[in-house]
């Protein structure tokens, strides 16, 4: 067993880089006409029931709204259920023919089988599953009082998402349907002060990379990636507090409008904006890098502001 492993440490870097070097532009080649084919094949949603978690606001709402100019059906999930009314008229207005609202809590294990239970009952069916909600914090994590204080984080945007879909999965098999997970930039790029909601980021982009295999090919899964997007939950405070002159935020109406139409294309993978796989391209090849420029932010600019906190 040692001798096999001396052997691959020895084979397998030279050959993993003739390898890359001969079949990456053929798969570049590749992923280019495939590419142009979803361009030209796009998914038709009228009609289609769409449930959506924190449809209450941020980029839950304005996905919504962009299948609701497409004539889709909506079931709107959201625990402020006087929002989900306001984003339900909305929605009505701007083209969805039906559209219900669910007041619920996405961490609770029989408000997620009631979320499926009343879409099934009203609808017949559900297509598309966009696991949305979520909760973000910015803290040391030495900060934390007591450890228990991380569970919600976890339980909301990791747990959360895997309730709803283990009781959509068997309704989604019915119609060849699809899930969307939204995720965060902070699944790939670790971010200083947000610990544990780069891990459950980070604990999604892994369950959906394996369930996608599980499920494949009777549902369709599309993880999204967005940066920093002008919403009330991705603008911490010390951005208010000290300004976002130099912070790099998208418009969470572009946001949304390029997630429906990846999904509608078929996409595996969104980041939004398009600029930030770059950035985890350059994290892949040269980690140290990133992790320089962190470090020097975390200590410069975030850890004094922390600590005076």
């Amino acid at each position: 067993m040692d001798m096999l492993h001396i052997i691959l440490n020895i084979l397998l870097p030279p050959l993993t880089i003739l390898f890359l070097f001969l079949f990456y532009p053929i798969y570049l080649f590749i992923k280019l006409l495939n590419c142009g084919c979803k361009h030209l094949w796009v998914e038709n949603v009228a009609g289609k029931v769409v449930l959506i978690t924190g449809a209450s606001s941020g980029i839950g709402e304005h996905v919504a709204y962009e299948y609701a100019k497409k004539g889709a059906y909506l079931a709107l999930v959201a625990r402020r259920e006087d929002r989900l009314h306001i984003v339900a008229e909305t929605s009505r207005q701007l083209g969805s023919r039906d559209v219900i609202t669910i007041p619920g809590d996405v961490t609770k294990i029989n408000d997620c089988m009631k979320f499926i239970n009343e879409t099934i009952s009203h609808f017949g069916k559900v297509d598309h599953l966009i696991n949305n909600a979520g909760v973000s914090q910015t803290v040391l994590f030495e900060s934390f009082s007591q450890i228990q204080d991380a569970n919600p984080i976890m339980d909301t945007n990791f747990w959360g998402s895997t309730y709803i879909t283990y009781y959509a999965i068997p309704h989604l098999r019915k119609s060849k349907g699809k899930i969307v997970v939204i995720t965060s930039a902070a699944a790939k790029i670790a971010i200083p002060v947000a610990t544990i909601y780069s891990a459950s980021k980070a604990a999604l982009l892994r369950f959906y990379e394996a369930l996608r295999i599980e499920l494949n090919p009777d549902i369709k899964v599309t993880i999204v990636f967005p940066g920093l997007i002008s919403t009330d939950m991705t603008t911490p405070e010390i951005i208010k507090r000290h300004g976002s002159d130099f912070i790099v935020s998208e418009p969470v109406n572009r946001c949304a409008k390029a997630i429906f139409q990846g999904v509608c294309r078929g996409e595996a993978y969104i980041e939004t904006p398009s600029w930030i796989k770059w950035f985890f391209l350059v994290k892949a090849v040269c980690p140290e890098l990133i992790n320089s420029i962190f470090n020097y932010s975390f200590i410069h600019f975030l850890k004094p502001y922390f600590k005076r906190e």
